[in-house]
């Protein structure tokens, strides 16, 4: 094709290599690497234990990782500049565009920071607790987690090292893959997850109530785990598909517990619907409000405890007035009907008990946090 006035397009990418003794080690390796078909260029460096290889735009990372690992040595992908890489962030953006999840806003935020051009995604399609599919500059796109990946058939071997890495730093790792023609992956996007200042404060009021809490959550393990660590949560469920989260709920309820669940996702409204009190938030979908019982007008997780506190002391308010309802009642009919009781005092004692049940209730306004 260069023969024929046509430019090849090239990629550049960075292999850190485990294993390698001597001269003969890295004579190997540049040997497995320049026997992959597409490879331009293979150099390795035994000190910094690095291989550069240059190859088409066709071969895949994960093939010269095979190759490596055949030759007896470990490699994974250590830095990749290519078309992938320039693409990553627009395709990303392209097919979330529009969508209500944090993790789309923060791809959006992301592109338009780098003032990047996105393309239009079309026949795009949300994949519940997988991810998104669409069609961008005529590829087949998918956006996902690694399951997602997984049944694709898209093979993540070259990037599974740094994504391991990142998973274990608690955050949640994307791919992005090409499945037009064989499946590839393009790239990853990992996901920092900021916890709200409030939230450590909400769980310990929560377990002041004497409730107990558990994260149930579509993310990976590591990601899961280091947030639950942070916030002092008891249980973890991850990597929960949304089905699977209700199931969750139900299983827990079997065990004659009262459920409450809190989420804002679209994935989060079938378990919403299924626990004893769903409690969705305001910054939330509209899906997820639909679900719950109740919406809480503010993004703070602090609002949680607070509204199982006012709910409670609402509970205790009715049946301390139905309680003197009762008990005007019990000592006031039978005075009135052995001729014990003057109409005037009835009729005063009845006013009383208004106005006692009234101004009981009214002492839930005195409620602070």
């Amino acid at each position: 094709m260069e023969k024929a006035g046509y430019a090849v397009s090239e990629e550049l990418l960075e292999l850190s290599i485990e294993g390698m003794t001597c001269a003969s080690s890295v004579g190997r390796v540049e040997k497995a690497l320049k026997a992959v078909p597409g490879v331009k260029h293979a150099e390795v460096n035994l000190a910094t234990e690095r291989a550069q290889v240059r190859f088409d735009a066709g071969v895949r990372p994960d093939r010269l990782v095979a190759a490596v690992v055949r030759a007896g040595y470990e490699a994974q992908v250590a830095i990749a500049s290519d078309q992938h890489g320039e693409q990553l962030l627009p395709f990303a953006a392209a097919i979330q565009n529009g969508s209500e999840h944090p993790l789309a806003k923060a791809v959006m935020d992301a592109a338009r920071a780098k003032g990047l051009i996105v393309p239009r995604a079309t026949e795009v399609t949300a994949v519940a607790g997988r991810g998104m599919s669409a069609t961008v500059k005529g590829r087949q796109i998918r956006l996902g987690s690694t399951r997602y990946m997984d049944e694709l058939g898209v093979s993540t071997a070259a990037l599974a090292a740094a994504a391991a890495q990142m998973q274990q730093e608690g955050r949640t790792v994307s791919w992005l893959a090409d499945v037009t023609d064989a499946p590839a992956v393009m790239g990853m996007l990992a996901f920092g997850d900021t916890v709200k200042r409030s939230s450590q404060q909400a769980i310990a009021q929560l377990h002041s109530l004497g409730i107990q809490t558990v994260l149930i959550t579509g993310d990976n393990k590591g990601s899961a785990e280091a947030v639950a660590r942070a916030l002092g949560i008891d249980q973890v469920r991850a990597e929960v598909l949304p089905e699977g989260k209700a199931n969750i709920v139900v299983q827990l309820k079997a065990g004659g517990r009262h459920v409450a669940m809190v989420g804002d996702g679209l994935n989060d409204a079938p378990a919403l619907a299924a626990a004893n009190v769903g409690i969705a938030m305001s910054t939330g979908t509209d899906v997820a409000m639909h679900a719950a019982g109740i919406t809480l007008m503010r993004g703070d997780p602090a609002l949680i405890a607070d509204a199982i506190d006012i709910s409670r002391r609402t509970y205790a308010k009715i049946r301390q007035n139905l309680f003197w309802a009762f008990a005007y009642n019990v000592v006031g009919i039978p005075l009135a009907a052995f001729g014990l009781l003057n109409p005037m005092v009835a009729g005063a004692a009845m006013a009383l008990s208004s106005v006692s049940v009234v101004t009981n209730a009214l002492l839930l306004r005195s409620w602070k946090r």
